[in-house]
């Protein structure tokens, strides 16, 4: 009997132990999930708000641009060389790139993330987006010889729909049916914004005018579209390389631009004739836009962009109420309900993840 309540006793001890460590063994495994939980959840909550700061400062800079080229002018008329002005932009962007590696590399010293390697792989993929926005710049100036500047504005609108078609071709990302109708919506509720009475001869588009637009728009979408792919074929890369490169090209073809349109006038008057302290923070103002694109393109996509920048273009309205006492319209207020029921339906709308 002794014996048998001894042995009796050792089984209930195995078996306590057994439950104490399968007991700590969920514990454990509960503890180790929680926190993996707990870490992703705050990098999303992170990303999220470096997202939301990037896009936010996006549309803003982007609100003021228009408001700074019309102060930058003078009697109507730029005083300043354009292409002076736009290779003062690109030159800007790339020492602020540099200045910001610096950093980096003081902080954090130099690491396979953040050095400028000049191999072949990394450095020609960047010439493309550059040659694509320098000849839709050139078409900017020609296309005014066939439309005047409202009409240019409601043309510009293609921009929407081509981003969004390229962004699915190109980069295979999916929109639910929801987000191509609210695509639709915000490309026809900025046309409607900015209609006036005089807007109706807009249909009156030479052919020449048309095809210009279309090929803007084209360019302007592939090249958004060609960028976010190359900065997000490498997201460990450190942006300001990305950066960099990308704009080390930009001021060589923009010193083309000059070259081939505005040499005599710059070899006569001087490289800043011209400029004002309005046109020095159009510059900045331009330099930070692009660095603020760049940003939303590695940490959200070119369809953020496309909000961003039509929402802008309404708070661009708003603000010119009070600047140059501009009144705005029946269309603007329906047109910009119509942008606002667009970014609803893309936020509701987005594509849930198959399980």
């Amino acid at each position: 009997m002794e014996y048998r309540r001894v042995k009796d006793q050792e089984s209930y001890d195995d078996l306590s132990q057994k439950d104490v460590e399968s007991l700590s063994g969920r514990s454990l495994s509960s503890a180790n999930a929680t926190g993996l939980s707990s870490v992703g959840g705050a990098k999303g909550k992170s990303s999220w708000k470096l997202k939301s700061v990037v896009t936010l400062a996006l549309t803003l800079l982007t609100s003021s641009q228009a408001i700074l080229i019309v102060w930058s002018k003078r009697a109507g008329k730029y005083e300043y060389s354009v292409t002076t002005a736009n290779f003062s932009v690109e030159a800007l962007k790339c020492l602020l790139s540099l200045a910001a590696l610096s950093r980096t590399w003081n902080r954090h010293g130099v690491a396979d993330d953040n050095r400028l390697t000049t191999s072949f792989d990394e450095v020609s993929v960047y010439p493309i987006p550059a040659i694509l926005y320098m000849v839709k710049n050139l078409l900017q100036y020609y296309i005014f010889a066939y439309v005047d500047a409202p009409a240019y504005q409601i043309l510009k609108n293609l921009n929407i729909i081509s981003t969004g078609v390229l962004y699915r071709i190109i980069l295979k990302k999916k929109l639910s049916e929801i987000q191509w109708a609210a695509f639709i919506l915000l490309c026809a509720g900025c046309t409607t914004a900015q209609l006036n009475p005089s807007s109706d001869h807009v249909l009156q588009t030479p052919i020449q005018g048309w095809m210009m637009a279309i090929v803007m728009a084209l360019l302007s979408g592939f090249a958004g579209v060609y960028i976010e792919a190359i900065i997000k074929k490498r997201p460990s890369r450190n942006i300001n390389v990305q950066n960099f490169w990308l704009y080390i090209f930009g001021v060589i073809f923009n010193l083309v631009a000059i070259c081939v349109q505005d040499y005599d006038a710059v070899m006569n008057k001087g490289f800043f004739h011209g400029y004002s302290f309005i046109t020095v923070l159009m510059i900045l103002n331009h330099a930070l836009s692009g660095i603020a694109v760049s940003m939303v393109m590695k940490y959200a996509d070119n369809i953020v962009k496309v909000y961003s920048t039509s929402v802008a273009m309404l708070l661009t309205a708003v603000v010119s109420v009070f600047l140059f006492n501009f009144h705005l319209s029946l269309a603007f207020f329906l047109g910009s309900t119509v942008v606002s029921v667009s970014v609803y339906l893309h936020s509701v709308g987005k594509l849930q993840p198959q399980k």
